[in-house]
């Protein structure tokens, strides 16, 4: 399950530990749990109520047998953790601060009074805006008290007026860790020869994509309350690792550049220096052969997958295949 965008109000870093219990996007608010319809194919919303938090999603890549979220390589990027983002008018904030006003216990009714000395800016323009958590992050593990502490110099609510930008407004690097969180890459499409379930002692594994690979893109955009903001990711699969799942295979892992093609990003290994070669038989048994794609992931701060890459950079991301390949012990090869 994908985490969500959630926005809190005046409470600090008690409020982490409530985040991520509900939810199947990358962005979500913590006021409720209906969301909005998405806005069309590969596209989803986030956040709660017909004014949530308005992150959709859009993807060239609709999945397919065997696709999984992006697995991050080794880099130094950190997507933001928090950030300020609109969700309330006025009206709006008005009517969401009278669901927690006091209620007569004889008529069900909300007390008079509930709204002295409150100050909704009814009649002006701009927007109430509320501190946004990554709750990708926050489930990750990988967050030290002192990260979400930095989150408390965000206000939880504040009136912005219209024109005007708070500090640590939502901005398209948030949206790219947003949408590098919710790309899903394809599993390599590997075919082996000879086939996975007659592989030869001594004789060189070729391996070959059954169908060139494409890049990935995933557009997150924000719209609403006139702030206007999108991030694209993109990623391009450059190479193959190919591991022989036993230390019984000379040599144990082969590493491929993929070449560009028309439809894609192709390799075949049948001309290459390097090809695993299986030592001993698996005999009733099976090795696991592993094949792992790296992608090289950028993002551009649009909804333009072919603009101008950003920084900071974002890292390599993966994609792996297992596969058992059954390994026989012959006298004697005609290939």
């Amino acid at each position: 399950m994908r985490g969500l965008i959630r926005t809190a109000g005046a409470s600090g870093v008690a409020v982490l530990l409530l985040l991520g219990l509900a939810g199947t996007a990358a962005a979500g608010d913590g006021t409720g749990s209906s969301g909005e319809p998405p806005a069309g194919d590969g596209q989803g919303t986030s956040g709660s109520g017909s004014i949530g938090a308005q992150v959709q999603y859009q993807t060239n890549f609709k999945g397919g047998p065997e696709a999984d979220y992006i697995a991050p390589g080794e880099g130094p990027w950190e997507p933001p953790l928090c950030w300020s983002q609109p969700k309330f008018t006025p009206k709006q904030y008005k009517e969401e601060q009278k669901k927690t006003a006091p209620i007569d216990p004889n008529t069900g009714k909300t007390l008079p009074g509930w709204n002295e000395g409150k100050e909704f800016h009814e009649g002006d323009e701009g927007a109430w805006w509320y501190r946004t958590y990554a709750v990708d992050q926050l489930k990750s593990g990988n967050l030290e008290l002192g990260d979400m502490e930095k989150c408390t110099t965000i206000k939880g609510v504040q009136w912005v007026e219209e024109g005007d930008q708070p500090q640590d407004a939502i901005s398209p690097l948030a949206l790219a860790g947003l949408a590098y969180a919710e790309t899903k890459l394809p599993a390599p499409p590997v075919t082996l020869r000879p086939a996975a379930d007659n592989q030869l002692v001594r004789l060189p594994t070729h391996v070959k994509f059954d169908a060139p690979l494409e890049r990935v893109w995933v557009t997150a955009s924000f719209r609403h309350l006139g702030v206007n903001l999108a991030a694209t990711t993109v990623a391009t699969p450059v190479a193959l690792r190919v591991d022989a799942g036993t230390d019984f295979a000379d040599p144990k892992t082969c590493d491929y550049d993929l070449t560009k093609v028309k439809s894609g990003y192709q390799v075949d290994t049948s001309k290459s220096d390097c090809n695993i070669a299986y030592q001993k038989s698996s005999g009733r048994s099976s090795y696991p052969l592993r094949a792992q794609i790296t992608w090289e992931v950028t993002w551009t701060n649009s909804a333009n997958p072919a603009g101008p890459p950003q920084q900071p950079a974002l890292p390599d991301g993966l994609s792996t295949f297992e596969q058992d390949v059954t390994v026989k012990e012959v006298q004697s090869v005609n290939r």
